[in-house]
């Protein structure tokens, strides 16, 4: 008998906004060779020996301002749109899991292979496909199968940057903004990679690209910018940095901006502090006069019904 199951995943979360908590998650996520590209003699040390010694209390400190009552936004938005999937896929097993935090992938997976799924379908939850992120997945599901007698039919979403809802919702919520108020610019603001990465094949920056250029189709014209934020370490990141950006723009006579994060389906860190927050900062700090920011998708069930949409097309 045919058991279908579906795992969304998401990058992760520290447990509690404490510095052990945060030494422990980044403990993962920034030991991922995917992530970090570089020798293990290299970098491990490095990692061990000055980052997670210093960087989880100035982390647990920003995770402390945005935890809510029951715990990272991230988790909490992750966990309303697998119960949203499971009630628009009420003849599937829906579960969600995280890269680098509870629910772990592999435990995700191992309770699915004990509830008998026979066809299992894992989403990514990055609208764009990166090698430090859908990869990620990719590589945890493929270590997990490795060990396993029985594989079931499976199938990994590789990206929905250009899925027709996906693109129209955000075009909506940029309508409507425009509407209620005036704007000189639009800014795209995606989490940055290391250029070396786009130099060896990772197509990110082309999936970015490809989903700024559709949502602007149905937005109008009005004047944008695509900028990159989150850069971590010394090396070339994608640029025009965000930062850098907020800093220019009420220089050249951009006094209100709409920000806009495309390849966040949930407010998080990044998008919370580091955009609400820092860069919002930076540009009112410089002169600008409105800084308006574009939620994701967070609980809102559209992003179950894309979801929905990509699980049907396995069958």
């Amino acid at each position: 008998m045919t058991k279908k199951g579906v795992v969304i995943v998401n990058l992760g979360t520290p447990d509690q906004p404490k510095a052990k908590e945060v030494r422990a998650y980044l403990s993962r996520f920034l030991g991922d060779h995917r992530v970090i590209d570089k020798p293990r003699w290299m970098w491990l040390p490095i990692l061990h020996g000055i980052i997670l010694r210093t960087r989880p209390k100035r982390s647990a400190k920003l995770y402390q301002e945005i935890w809510q009552e029951d715990g990272s936004p991230l988790l909490l938005y992750t966990k309303a749109q697998a119960r949203h999937l499971q009630d628009k896929l009420p003849d599937r097993i829906v579960r969600f899991a995280m890269s680098y935090s509870e629910p772990l992938l592999s435990n995700v997976l191992e309770d699915m292979m004990q509830q008998g799924a026979t066809e299992l379908v894992v989403i990514p939850l990055y609208p764009q496909y990166s090698v430090t992120t859908t990869a990620t997945v990719f590589d945890q599901t493929a270590r997990f199968f490795l060990k396993q007698m029985f594989i079931p039919s499976l199938h990994l979403v590789h990206a929905f940057y250009e899925h027709p809802l996906y693109i129209s919702w955000i075009s909506d919520q940029i309508k409507q903004k425009l509407n209620e108020q005036p704007i000189d610019m639009l800014i795209f603001s995606y989490h940055g990679i290391p250029v070396s990465y786009v130099q060896k094949g990772d197509c990110y920056p082309e999936h970015c690209e490809k989903t700024t250029a559709l949502i602007m189709e149905q937005v109008g014209d009005i004047p944008y910018r695509l900028t990159y934020q989150s850069k971590f370490g010394p090396d070339e990141w994608l640029t025009p940095a965000t930062d850098e950006t907020m800093k220019r723009l009420p220089v050249e006579g951009i006094k209100h901006v709409l920000v806009i994060t495309p390849g966040f389906v949930a407010d998080c860190l990044e998008t919370i502090e580091e955009i609400e927050g820092e860069n919002r900062s930076y540009f009112l700090s410089h002169g600008g006069d409105s800084f308006t920011y574009v939620n994701p998708f967070n609980d809102n069930p559209i992003l179950a019904d894309i979801l929905k949409e990509l699980v049907e097309a396995y069958g």
